[in-house]
């Protein structure tokens, strides 16, 4: 009787896991673009990836419910903030890219701003990321980086126009501190 009992209980419990695991393999694909646009390294952003999957697994019954998209998004951001930390440890090699002037606009273009996305501060190049390329609300973004929302607008002003200046080939600014 008491199995009886249990038993829709059971069901519903995996019903819901079922669907969880449905959400968060629906967002692998957003997953991996935001981490190669923030990692600008393919390999890096398929291990970051991968570790926020299996993190967000492992993690199943942490999840209280809510927004599956901005958990992942949270987790991927905490584990790139590892993963910088301990790259900035070692010693870095600096690739040397070659100009090639027989390169079409397209790819010219495309470099300019890969170089220009490039020189951002890290809390700059995220949140542009995840508001212009994953269309993020400012909300959605704050509650991810685990700041205030206009923490995320002033983050977001600065880099469009450090990007923008980088674009039009200004050299940026540097302000003057008294």
């Amino acid at each position: 009787m008491i199995v009886e009992a249990l038993a829709p209980d059971v069901k519903d419990v995996q019903t819901a896991m079922s669907a969880f695991r449905q959400s968060v393999e629906a967002m692998i694909p957003a997953l991996r673009r935001y981490a190669r646009a923030l990692t600008r390294d393919a390999d890096a952003a398929d291990d970051l990836v991968q570790d926020t999957l299996v993190r967000a697994l492992r993690s199943e019954r942490l999840f209280l419910g809510g927004d599956v998209r901005s958990w992942l998004y949270t987790i991927l951001t905490n584990l790139n903030k590892n993963r910088r930390r301990s790259l900035a440890r070692r010693p870095q090699f600096i690739q040397l890219t070659e100009n090639n002037p027989d390169a079409s606009g397209t790819e010219a273009e495309g470099r300019d701003i890969e170089r220009a996305l490039s020189t951002l501060v890290e809390e700059q190049r995220s949140v542009l990321l995840l508001v212009m390329l994953e269309g993020m609300s400012y909300r959605e973004v704050a509650d991810i980086q685990g700041v205030p929302i206009g923490t995320v607008m002033s983050r977001l002003a600065r880099a469009r126009a450090h990007v923008k200046a980088s674009l039009e080939g200004e050299r940026p600014s540097l302000r003057r501190v008294k």
